[in-house]
């Protein structure tokens, strides 16, 4: 009954879709406002159908109801209610329908908020949005259906991955699908300004509140994605370039090139062009990363196994993509500026170099990602690349775009004189010159390192004297303390400095994979219980196995206790589970960090006589990572926060048109 009910629900759901695209399309083309209107309430209605079939697959779920082949698939008697809840997106069907459930709800909020400040871009944006949801339909009702039975219900469920057991991977998932799903929205309002005459600038600024959010999102499913694979599996990494991790990337990529160009258009009215390509090339990224992770055709520890859904996305990618580069095609001389750069010495440049160089990075990954593939259609063999290629032509990369980071909010808009480079550049440069003769005098040699961190002090330098300039300038004209005009000066320029501890929450991560790649210590050693080991400035030694069942699960524990120098630094346990339901088996990590390193601890195997080998890592710099993730979530808050009331877009539509209450 529940599984008919949610067939039902997701087959009305994509009629309605189905009905919202033909609609708006046909009652923007006609000018006819009440259908157009017609079509926004059946996305309201395609989003209640939606939920109601994201109720049922929830309900079967919890209750462990084995009459559904996802839930047997899924979940197990022994597992934790929490998981059998996660287990909603850790399958195909799941996902699929988590994903059309976020975009409903982007939809819903994107049409109410458009309807009241551009009616004028609703038909496109109700068309796009529609257009994009009946395909995700068209797949959960036709390709993968989450509602499918099993003929013979087991007593008992196969379970979730044991890798995806944990609260990290929870999280990781639907964070990233905030990401993907979101830069739905600005294409969509970007596609809507081409077929109303041209993605104007009030269009381009409206995209760009809701890329910032789906940026944010990318940028925090990236980072628990990171945390999981480093507590998680075991090998001391937290980033290894695999497929699915690349995929999420590319969009970030693009994505934070849009959020600085944008500001040329707002300031100079120029590179609209390039705005406009850059939000349709994010979302086709988005649909690319969702066919890597389920085609198939990349192996990867992330992905689903291999499926009939790679073709179907990769047609629809190849649709949307023709389509949208082909009406930015058709409006390319309309979406040219008036303006153009004055001089390379000027923050213009400097963003669009910015920018040339994150889509290097975008290329560099999209490539080494699809290599295999592409070796393999021509030559017959399928070669692969691994984190060699990636680390040596992206590092380089990442370099300069740390120098550019510095260097844009010190250059003038236009042009830059010789006076005002000398004396913008003076304190930071000093401060990175400071840095680095200290590092050498420290002792240390990489010179890859010197000159990372270097630059990580100018550019911190660079933040400190823009937040230094902006509280002189508010004391100067009123009675305020620092901190208060502090305080006062990012709230009142909330996007701008917002953006600045972003650029601070980088700087931190930059520095953390710097250290943890470069000075990474690690041993293998075997030992017998009362022995020690010594790796980098820490001893750890073994006190001898445990061993416990819970769940029906097999956990081996290797007590170890750290020492730093004549400190004591307590106990510390590196476990394994073996499942005892299947032959997988998962790493928990004895793990103790500091502000300066981490001791990282891996059980790798044993004896029946007691011995252990252990894998021990010391990792410097590795919560810096997880710090510049809370100062970029601090610095993203700021600058989503609007700085005034946004004023209604008064605009000349006919008599009759679409009342926005009426949504």
């Amino acid at each position: 009954m529940l599984a008919d009910l949610g067939r039902f629900s997701l087959l009305a759901a994509l009629v309605l879709a189905l009905y919202a695209l033909a609609a708006a399309a046909l009652g923007g083309r006609a000018r006819l406002p009440g259908l157009v209107t017609s079509a926004a309430r059946a996305l309201a209605a395609m989003a209640a159908l939606e939920a109601l079939a994201g109720a049922i697959l929830i309900v079967a779920l919890v209750r462990r109801d084995y009459t559904f082949a996802y839930v047997v698939a899924h979940v197990r008697d022994g597992q934790a209610l929490g998981y059998d809840m996660t287990a909603f997106w850790s399958g195909m069907e799941g996902s699929l329908l988590l994903w059309a459930l976020i975009l409903s709800g982007y939809t819903l909020a994107a049409v109410r908020s458009i309807a009241r400040t551009r009616p004028r871009l609703l038909p496109g944006v109700v068309g796009v949005c529609a257009g994009v949801a009946a395909f995700f339909l068209f797949m959960l009702t036709a390709v993968t259906p989450p509602f499918v039975t099993a003929p013979f219900p087991p007593a008992d469920g196969q379970g979730m991955n044991p890798l995806l057991l944990n609260p990290w991977m929870a999280i990781h998932p639907p964070t990233l699908y905030l990401g993907f799903v979101g830069l739905t929205i600005p294409f969509a309002i970007v596609v809507a300004g081409l077929l109303t005459g041209g993605a104007d600038e009030g269009g381009v600024l409206l995209a760009r509140r809701w890329m910032l959010w789906a940026w944010y999102c990318l940028s925090m499913g990236l980072m628990f994605g990171a945390k999981w694979s480093y507590v998680v599996l075991g090998w001391g990494g937290y980033w290894a370039w695999d497929p699915v991790e690349n995929a999420a990337l590319m969009p970030w990529l693009v994505s934070t090139a849009f959020l600085h160009s944008v500001l040329i258009q707002e300031r100079r009215a120029m590179l609209q062009q390039w705005t406009v390509s850059l939000v349709v090339l994010a979302f086709g990224l988005s649909i690319f990363g969702t066919f890597l992770t389920r085609s198939g055709v990349l192996s990867s520890v992330h992905s689903f196994t291999q499926s009939p859904l790679g073709g179907y996305f990769l047609g629809f990618l190849a649709l949307s993509m023709v389509a949208a580069f082909g009406l930015v095609a058709w409006r390319w001389e309309g979406l040219r500026s008036e303006h153009t750069l004055d001089s390379a010495l000027s923050r213009e440049s400097a963003f669009l170099l910015n920018n040339v160089v994150f889509l290097a990075v975008a290329f560099t990954v999209f490539l080494g990602t699809v290599f295999p593939v592409l070796s393999e259609a021509v030559t017959g063999r399928r070669m692969n690349v691994g984190p060699p290629f990636f680390d040596h032509v992206v590092t380089p990369l990442a370099v300069v775009l740390l120098l550019l980071m510095g260097v844009g909010p010190l250059l003038p808009w236009r042009r830059a004189s010789t006076a005002s480079l000398r004396n913008n550049f003076l304190a930071p440069g000093a401060v990175g010159i400071i840095l680095a003769l200290g590092l050498l005098a420290a002792g240390m040699r990489a010179p890859g390192a010197v000159l990372a961190f270097a630059l990580s002090g100018f550019v911190a330098g660079t933040v400190v004297l823009e937040f230094a300039r902006g509280v002189r300038v508010r004391r100067a004209h009123g009675e305020e303390g620092p901190v208060r005009a502090l305080a006062a000066l990012v709230l009142q320029h909330r996007r701008r400095y917002g953006g600045y501890i972003v650029h601070l929450g980088i700087l931190l991560l930059f520095c953390g994979v710097t250290g943890s790649s470069v000075f990474s210590t690690q041993r293998l050693a075997t030992l017998r219980p009362g022995e020690a080991v010594e790796v980098g400035e820490y001893r750890v030694r073994y006190d001898g196995l445990r061993q416990s069942t819970r769940s029906g699960t097999l956990v081996i524990t290797a007590a170890l206790r750290a020492f730093s120098g004549g400190r004591d630094l307590g106990p510390l346990d590196a476990r394994r589970n073996l499942f005892l339901t299947g032959q997988d088996s998962t790493t928990d990590i004895g793990l103790r960090s500091t502000l300066r390193d981490d001791l990282y601890v891996t059980l790798v195997g044993w004896t029946a006589g007691g011995d252990a080998t252990l894998r021990l890592l010391v990792n410097p710099l590795v919560v810096w990572i997880w710090a510049g993730g809370l100062v970029l979530t601090a610095g993203a808050a700021i600058a989503m926060v609007p700085e005034r009331r946004p004023a209604r877009v008064r605009e000349v539509v006919p008599a009759g048109a679409w009342s926005p209450g009426g949504l």
